[in-house]
């Protein structure tokens, strides 16, 4: 039975166990260039050195008014490369894998002048009033996605994830709640997220996975749930996505409609239902820093992979913990092999 230091193979990533580091953003930027630090070299090199087989790095955005802040990593330029390749590189060194999480804010993005989006309605009453992307800069967007991907696969990633949740840009243009366009990507909402999956692969080698972070249910008042986004997920299955990374929430005024319970695996029926209904490999996430819970969320087969975020935030070898609590063998550094 497959449990969490089990090993998983998906086209040409092959992880050691079943823990991945999820995206989670640093705003440790420091000349606000877009440029990874000495502060992401530890961050994430430190992961790697306890245990977990997948990173995931930090949103990291397509343009500069496509960041959340302005201290938010960057991939529209080529100087962005090299300070990226040297986190690949060590992460490599210590036996881990890395991907990149490649997005824009869309109207979420704090410090844009005057951000942009699918529709000029802004986040909340103390957000910016976003300008609304003509159709032609809709298609000039997609291709700023196709040219960060290539500089990610320059850097020597291992896996592309395209964040489409959170009510970030793409998922903006995927939900009626924001999206009141009447051109082509108001008509099909699945239009934008579609054609960035594409412009995403045609940079990808063919044996690079292509993960999509969804919002699995939106938890706000008229916006979707399970059954819509499992729908959603159909097309961007069929346009070249190999993955499924499922949370939620993130749209609209977050009020107390709806909103989520903070129970241990509140999201992993989500993952478990994308996962069932398209047979297709997906990472649980949200709040599955319990060694055992985690490890269940894989016995159970609700999931092929587990994200632990706010667990790894705390203990950068949450890892090593969870599998000496669940009497697994596993690789320790050799400098630290007297601690276990």
């Amino acid at each position: 039975m497959d449990h969490l230091f089990s090993s998983y193979k998906i086209k040409g990533l092959e992880l050691k166990n079943r823990v991945v580091m999820p995206p989670m953003c640093q705003y440790s930027v420091t000349n606000k260039d877009g440029i990874a630090t000495d502060w992401h070299y530890t961050h994430y090199v430190s992961r790697a050195v306890g245990g977990a087989a997948f990173i995931i790095v930090e949103m990291t955005d397509v343009e500069p008014d496509g960041r959340i802040t302005d201290f938010d990593l960057g991939l529209w330029s080529d100087e962005q490369i090299p300070a990226l390749a040297r986190i690949v590189d060590a992460v490599h060194q210590h036996g881990a894998k890395i991907g990149i999480q490649i997005a824009h804010a869309g109207r979420k993005a704090e410090d844009a002048d005057v951000p942009v989006a699918p529709s000029a309605i802004p986040f909340d009453e103390k957000s910016k009033t976003p300008r609304e992307l003509s159709t032609d800069e809709v298609k000039q967007m997609v291709e700023k996605f196709r040219m960060a991907v290539k500089r990610a696969v320059k850097a020597g990633f291992d896996a592309i994830e395209i964040h489409g949740a959170h009510g970030y840009l793409i998922h903006q243009f995927l939900s009626p709640y924001t999206n009141k366009r009447t051109d082509e990507y108001g008509q099909d909402l699945n239009k934008f997220g579609r054609e960035v999956i594409q412009a995403a692969k045609s940079e990808m080698p063919e044996d690079m996975p292509l993960i999509m972070r969804i919002s699995g249910k939106e938890y706000v008042e008229g916006g979707y749930g399970l059954n819509e986004s499992i729908e959603f997920s159909k097309e961007y299955q069929k346009a070249g996505v190999d993955i499924f990374h499922v949370s939620a929430g993130g749209e609209g005024q977050l009020a107390a409609w709806g909103r989520p319970g903070t129970h241990a695996a509140y999201q992993v029926p989500l993952a478990r239902g994308i996962k069932e209904a398209l047979n297709v490999p997906v990472i649980a996430v949200g709040r599955l820093d319990d060694a055992k819970l985690a490890n269940a969320v894989i016995g159970n087969e609700d999931a092929e992979l587990v994200a632990v975020g706010r667990g790894m935030l705390r203990n950068p070898y949450w890892t090593l913990e969870a599998a000496a609590e669940l009497g697994r063998e596993i690789e320790v550094p050799v400098q630290y092999k007297f601690g276990f």
